[in-house]
């Protein structure tokens, strides 16, 4: 007795220090990461690299910076309303455990395992070429709005399984219907997990340099329109890098960039929270 008592302290204490250390190791790696970042950065972060327009001299970022907040909204307009419906379908009202749940899901994991370079080539065929768009802003949303797609979809599915029956149950006995149990119950409770799948995806889409490369070119310019080439922040990060030429403004971009990202998550946690609040 004595020694099993033992050996089950010994293993808590050993799961203690693998989930601990485990931890310890991911944020060390994190702020090494952002702490390389912003002291490689921070000293080159100069008022022309904010210039409204890009020229040799100044290496500006802003047309940059600009390209990515549009394809951020506009990708994710595209892509959320898809992935959340379409997860609605398979956990609401599809037959559970049916060969079209089965295939569906089985196509969202293969899409999510496809490498981003194969997106850029389909969306270079398909959008920029067959379609006749281009390469502009519109091609290169609707190739990373299929990228992001899987993510929200699986997210928002894992959400609405998680939530009990019994929710359902109880609005149905009230008289509610199947689709104002959704959107008044199921959909609501779900919300934490949906916004945190929609935050992956923002951080794929600012992140995202193979796929654009064949969809929205490389013209650092202010979009004019949504057939205009352009160039996202981390697009422009890895053109000033490769040149060799330029590594000091793309330190400065990188910093400008882990701001961004840490800007629109902090705004999708708050938009989170106000949602919630008012649920509550």
């Amino acid at each position: 007795m004595i020694v099993f008592i033992r050996r089950r302290k010994v293993a808590d204490w050993l799961r203690f220090i693998l989930v601990w250390g485990s931890a310890f190791i991911t944020v060390a790696l994190l702020l090494c990461l952002m702490g390389f970042i912003l002291i490689r950065g921070i000293p080159h972060i100069k008022p022309s690299l904010f210039a409204f327009t890009y020229t040799v001299e100044n290496q500006s970022l802003f047309p940059a910076l600009v390209t990515t907040l549009i394809m951020v909204g506009l990708t994710l307009a595209i892509a959320v309303p898809f992935g959340i419906f379409t997860a609605i379908y398979l956990v609401e009202y599809a037959r559970r455990g049916s060969r079209s749940v089965r295939v569906i899901r089985m196509t969202t994991e293969t899409l999510a395992g496809i490498p981003s370079i194969v997106y850029g080539l389909f969306g270079y065929i398909f959008f920029a070429t067959w379609l006749g768009w281009g390469k502009s802003l519109l091609a290169g949303c609707f190739t990373l709005a299929i990228m992001i797609l899987p993510v929200i979809m699986r997210t928002t599915e894992e959400s609405l399984k998680s939530i009990p029956d019994s929710y359902r149950e109880g609005s149905f006995s009230l008289g509610a219907g199947k689709l104002r149990t959704v959107w008044r119950v199921t959909l609501p409770s779900a919300a934490p997990g949906i916004f945190a799948g929609i935050i992956l995806a923002v951080g794929r889409i600012v992140g995202e340099t193979a796929a654009l490369m064949f969809t929205i070119g490389s013209v650092i310019q202010m979009p004019q329109n949504l057939f205009s080439q352009g160039r996202t922040l981390a697009l422009h990060v890895y053109q000033l890098s490769t040149t060799g030429l330029y590594t000091e403004q793309a330190y400065a971009t990188a910093v400008v960039l882990l701001i961004v990202v840490l800007g629109i998550n902090y705004l999708s946690a708050s938009v989170e929270r106000r949602f919630l609040r008012r649920l509550g």
